[in-house]
């Protein structure tokens, strides 16, 4: 019972606590939200400096995407080391159908953004054709004696069919364990699914049937290394686990949004508009993603929990940080998602008038009405821009509002002790912020006074009787 766990000397509520609680991020300046004591702790709790490692050896020198998919493929091998954690928690208390429900969800929500990427390197010219894979089809079904699994397939009338399963990956372990043969039965059929309009697959067991070439998932994801990373401080908490491996997960996709972010800046800076469009609308469901991988804490027990935040705090620093806010990389693709608004005047090609005159909008709206077919891609990609902003400062919203469920108000309003009652909100003003596309704001607004003014004077020449 806790009653007994606790020290007859513990302190009352009313007491000022001795942890000190972490204050929400500034908004002013992103780049110095936190310490580079805390940045540095929040590194090494996660490894990142080995992920980092992996993240950037180039395995493929001719495969352009390849600092793009290894480490969403990362984090999807990682999300199947997640899935054996939970299933292997001895807890009677953990809600285990509910972590098993949300990590299938997010084990497919990554397949689909997997496969888009697959598409997009084999749609791009640049890079069609580059990418590792192996093909089985030439092999008249003979196997291997690498080691590697193998099936063979015969299809009536037609050739032998090899299909590769890895041999690291976790997946096809967890199809063979009956705790997790179920999910990792679904995961399998959501690759063969998601991969459909891919020219390969990934070989981790999906069924195949087209008989496709597969990816060299083991040599470039390295589940080997990527597992070895995995060892935290001995705290014994189970949440210890948790919270290390929910982190890893999501510094992975904010990796590949780093990675993203440059191709849709060079995109733009050649003029292929409708591409980068297409870029910005991926970056805009890893942003979604992120906020689905934070709510994973949701699921993780109070008490253990916040007796793990205390641990942290001791091992790691004093400091009044939030732990999220560790990570320059999140508050670095935060600092390049808002930064695409100085784009604007460049897919334009319109000089932003020194004197604040409307040039932009009424460039801007030209765009949205004329529909030419050279300002299409114009057009998606400023819708992009635009989605992307409602993400980020949806993400943040959420963000807020995990604190206040995890840890308590208190944490979400900033500790009294450290900030001023004035700046004691400061993750609020994220996402209430002015829109960071002010000119494509106008210049919708200035549309919608068009349309007004000319229906206006349809409606005065007797001319809406078809809209009556």
């Amino acid at each position: 019972m806790v009653s007994s766990e606790m020290s007859p000397k513990s302190p009352k509520l009313s007491n000022k606590p001795k942890v000190s609680v972490p204050s929400p991020l500034r908004v002013k300046d992103l780049s110095s939200s936190a310490s580079s004591s805390s940045c540095s702790a929040y590194e090494q709790y996660l490894h990142l400096p080995e992920l980092s490692t992996l993240w950037s050896t180039k395995e493929f020198p001719s495969w352009k995407n390849e600092p793009i998919l290894k480490p969403a493929l990362q984090a999807l091998e990682i999300s199947f080391r997640f899935i054996s954690l939970i299933l292997s928690d001895p807890r009677p208390y953990m809600n285990q159908r509910e972590w098993k429900r949300r990590l299938e969800s997010l084990t497919t929500h990554q397949i689909e953004l997997i496969a888009l990427l697959c598409e997009d390197d084999y749609e791009d010219v640049s890079t069609r054709g580059t990418a590792p894979i192996v093909d089985l089809s030439t092999s008249n079904g003979v196997l291997e004696r690498d080691g590697s699994y193998a099936e063979v397939w015969r299809v009536p009338g037609a050739s032998h069919i090899v299909s590769r399963i890895s041999e690291a990956s976790l997946l096809p372990r967890l199809a063979t364990w009956q705790k997790s043969e179920d999910i990792a039965s679904k995961i399998m059929f959501s690759i063969e699914c998601e991969m459909r309009r891919c020219p390969y697959t990934l070989g981790l067991g999906e069924p195949n049937l087209s008989g496709k070439p597969n990816l060299e998932y083991d040599l470039i994801c390295k589940p080997t290394d990527l597992h070895s990373l995995k060892k935290t401080q001995n705290l014994q908490n189970y949440e210890n686990q948790n919270l290390f491996t929910i982190h890893q997960i999501l510094e992975s996709w904010v990796q590949v949004s780093q990675e993203l972010l440059k191709k849709i800046v060079e995109r733009i800076e050649v003029q292929d508009f409708e591409k980068a469009a297409n870029d910005c609308w991926l970056l805009e469901r890893i942003w979604k993603l992120l906020a689905e991988i934070e709510d994973l804490h949701l699921l993780m027990d109070p008490d253990d929990f916040l007796r793990l935040k205390n641990q942290l705090a001791i091992k790691s620093s004093s400091e009044p940080e939030a732990f999220c806010f560790g990570s320059n990389r999140l508050m670095e693709i935060t600092r390049l998602s808002k930064d695409l608004k100085h784009k604007v005047p460049m897919v334009l090609n319109v000089q932003v008038d020194p004197k604040g005159g409307p040039r932009i909008q009424e460039a801007a709206m030209k765009v949205y009405h004329n529909h030419r077919n050279e300002d299409i891609g114009k057009i998606h990609l400023f819708q992009a821009f635009q989605a992307v902003e409602s993400a980020l400062k949806r993400f943040f919203f959420s963000y807020r509002q995990l604190i206040v469920i995890v840890m308590g108000s208190l944490e979400a309003n900033g500790n009294r002790n450290f900030v001023s009652e004035d700046l004691s909100d400061t993750l609020s003003q994220i996402y209430s912020e002015p829109t960071y596309f002010p000119s494509l704001d106008a210049a919708k607004t200035f549309l919608e006074d068009f349309w007004r003014y000319e229906h206006g004077i349809l409606k005065s020449n007797g001319g809406d009787k078809r809209m009556r």
